[in-house]
């Protein structure tokens, strides 16, 4: 390997679609040992052979190491893209994590939905649910953040409808919840930094390219 090529680093959001990105990655001869030691304290993993370096993040991070050039590549889910917003190119969906943005609420909001009132939304997602209440249905609502169980939102009275993500919507159905409309697919997506991409063009390529004809 040429001593002279500088790293390609790979920010990792943490959890679940770290894990699954890694297991992609050695599918296409993509290893980082290091990284497989539970026990292990680093924060910087390295593939030395490959000049490749990897670290992991908190989801709402990665874009932001991503668009500053601290990271090279990013995985993470394209809720966190379009609520962090940031200038990155959004380059591959890896077609995992696979779930939908909706807006929910009990059966009751659906009318609410229809005529444009004013009406309380909570979200984790305040940037989303705004995009979508005024762009698409040019509805004025008053956006509510949470940080946690944002089904407790309806439940309480504080909101009357939520804007989420949904998996199964068990977790929904058992609060007497329901998705009233859906906001977008969402998936795990990988990002590129928008000099990385001209600067180190080739190298991403071939990689986007090998996990392309893995997906």
């Amino acid at each position: 390997m040429n001593e002279e090529m500088r790293y390609l680093t790979f920010a990792l959001g943490k959890g679940r679609l770290a894990n699954k990105t890694l297991e992609l990655l050695e599918e296409i001869g993509i290893t980082c040992e290091e990284m497989k030691d539970k026990e292990s304290r680093k924060l910087i993993f390295v593939n030395e052979e490959l000049k490749l370096k990897f670290f992991l993040a908190k989801g709402p991070d990665v874009p932001t190491y991503v668009e500053y050039g601290a990271a090279d590549i990013g995985v993470v889910g394209k809720d966190t893209i379009m609520e962090e917003n940031r200038k990155v190119y959004e380059v591959l969906d890896l077609g995992f994590g696979k779930c939908r943005m909706c807006v929910c609420g009990p059966a009751s909001a659906k009318e609410l939905l229809k005529h444009h009132e004013m009406i309380r939304v909570a979200s984790k997602y305040p940037k989303i649910a705004k995009e979508y209440f005024y762009n698409q249905k040019h509805q004025t609502v008053d956006i509510i953040k949470l940080n946690g169980s944002v089904e407790l939102g309806p439940i309480v009275g504080l909101s009357d409808v939520i804007v989420d993500i949904v998996e199964t919507g068990s977790t929904l159905r058992e609060n007497g919840l329901e998705v009233l409309e859906e906001i977008c697919p969402l998936s795990a997506r990988m990002i590129v930094n928008q000099v990385s991409m001209k600067m180190e063009a080739e190298r991403i390529q071939n990689i986007l390219q090998a996990l392309k004809s893995k997906l």
